[in-house]
């Protein structure tokens, strides 16, 4: 049996040995001790800045490598009944341009733009976890400046594989292998998102937890995220976007589900770390 086997049925038999009011109550407690709802806001803010860079990117990627008709078959059909005719048609002229130009500078702009905000809510995300994990950053300025470059270079990267498999994928031509990918970007797409949650549980702390300490929580982050997108998905799909209501609405919508995504990450680090404590006290 692996050690995150292991270690799952370990979590799972602390939490069935305790009752669930204590042992909610004590994740409550560390909950607000941690300050997880503030970082959780301080995360959303700069990933809701970065929403403007990633679609900028991702557009360029798809006119970079010849995916234009993943906008005009799939995207666009998606908005063109939520909006007015005439913003349609500015949303596709503007959308249009980035396909069509496929310029380097910018691919460079969109990723620099990128990256910055990524490296500073990483910043966040590894100052909530030293708050979360009881240890103090010793690490220099520099040291921890270039970890969250890297670590939002990672998380960059990754995330905007996950989004072109999870558009991409379908048009591939032949029916078999329009199947295959079809079904296995629901596989690729979530393992993606999971190695994000564990490279940054690992490497994103003063002082690196055991990688099977990651999983419990990981599993929870990106199961309950899988739930979000869905829900978030639905209401995009259904909303009205013809009226000022509509728009603000959407807005709302958006802010919201980028809350809960970093809430979901921050509260599934803190269940991991309450977890490894209860298990090492009965150890």
């Amino acid at each position: 049996m692996s050690s995150a086997s292991r270690t799952a049925q370990r979590s799972w038999r602390t939490i069935r040995q305790e009752s669930a009011g204590t042992f909610a109550r004590d994740f409550k407690d560390a909950f607000v001790e941690n300050r997880v709802l503030t970082y959780a806001s301080a995360v959303a803010y700069r990933c809701l800045v970065a929403t403007f860079p990633l679609i900028l990117l991702g557009l360029a990627l798809l006119g970079a490598f010849g995916l234009q008709s993943t906008w005009t078959n799939s995207i666009r059909p998606a908005v063109d009944p939520h909006v007015e005719k005439p913003v349609a048609r500015a949303i596709d002229f503007s959308v249009q341009q980035v396909l069509s130009h496929r310029s380097t500078g910018l691919l460079v702009f969109a990723a620099l733009w990128l990256l910055w905000n990524f490296s500073f809510a990483v910043l966040t995300i590894m100052e909530a976890l030293n708050q979360i994990h009881r240890v103090e950053d010793r690490r220099s300025l520099a040291l921890r400046l270039g970890t969250a470059v890297a670590l939002g270079a990672v998380v960059g990267i990754l995330l905007v594989l996950a989004i072109l498999t999870m558009s991409a994928a379908p048009l591939i031509n032949g029916s078999a292998l329009h199947l295959a990918f079809g079904i296995g970007r629901w596989v690729v797409a979530p393992a993606l998102l999971m190695l994000i949650v564990t490279v940054l549980i690992r490497f994103g702390p003063a002082e690196r937890p055991d990688t099977e300490w990651a999983s419990v929580g990981s599993t929870l982050v990106v199961l309950v995220w899988l739930v979000a997108t869905g829900v978030f998905v639905w209401w995009i799909s259904v909303a009205n976007y013809k009226s000022a209501t509509g728009n603000l609405t959407v807005l709302v919508t958006i802010s919201i589900y980028v809350f809960v995504t970093s809430a979901i990450f921050l509260l599934g680090a803190q269940l991991d770390e309450l977890l490894r404590k209860r298990v090492s006290s009965q150890a």
